[in-house]
């Protein structure tokens, strides 16, 4: 099964399942044209974790004053320290071209009212999405990094930056190259060269060089 085919058998599944388990304003919300949601789980979600586990579509949620709010997505791992994540695909003509002023302020404090509550939460434009899938991932990658979203396991301390390279080396399997994991997630040689050092004198990665000494791949011990 190809990467696509394997994105739109989980998406639909995904799907499927939402709807048969909602009711109301939720379900109504779910049979609508998905174009943008459907992008930031494919263009985004889907390349930074492999698959859509613990995503939920058109999350319920109620808000400071008891009211009920939608979010595109929410995600709550197992035992959370907060109330979990939403995640948000915004497109222009909807959010800020054809809308009310009194629509654009109760957006305002819905989010507020949300963060407040202790979600976190990223909002990504279709543009973006479309035409920077990679920054749009790394800041995904880094969220779930720094909001403690990715587990860390028993071992060495690490940074943000650290935890984000495991990762995304822990994903694939085998070596990853440098300009790959440089590409993904917008980070320089210089600073990943000494994260990647960095995390083999932890005994985390294992490193490929040239010649000249120059970091080419790394591999997740775990991958060996």
């Amino acid at each position: 099964m190809t990467n696509d085919s394997a994105f739109e058998s989980a998406y639909q599944s995904m799907m499927e399942r939402a709807i048969r388990e909602s009711s109301g304003e939720r379900k109504r919300r779910l049979l609508l044209d998905r174009f943008n949601e459907k992008l930031l789980a494919r263009n985004v979600w889907w390349q930074v974790r492999g698959n859509l586990e613990g995503l939920i579509p058109e999350m319920e949620i109620i808000d400071l004053k008891d009211g009920t709010r939608f979010s595109d997505y929410g995600y709550v791992p197992p035992a959370p320290k907060s109330r979990g994540m939403l995640l948000e695909a915004d497109a222009f003509g909807t959010h800020l071209r054809d809308v009310s002023r009194w629509k654009y302020a109760d957006d305002l404090k819905r989010q507020n009212h949300l963060l407040i509550d202790g979600w976190k939460l990223l909002r990504f434009s279709r543009d973006d999405m479309l035409e920077k899938p990679r920054r749009c991932q790394q800041t995904l990658l880094a969220a779930l990094s720094a909001w403690g979203f990715i587990t860390p396991k028993a071992g060495p301390k690490l940074n943000v930056y650290e935890r984000a390279i495991l990762h995304y080396a822990n994903e694939h399997v085998g070596f990853v190259r440098i300009r790959e994991l440089s590409e993904n997630l917008q980070i320089s040689y210089q600073s990943l060269a000494k994260f990647t050092r960095s995390l083999e004198d932890k005994g985390l990665v294992t490193l490929e060089r040239s010649a000249g000494g120059r970091v080419m791949r790394l591999m997740s011990v775990e991958s060996e």
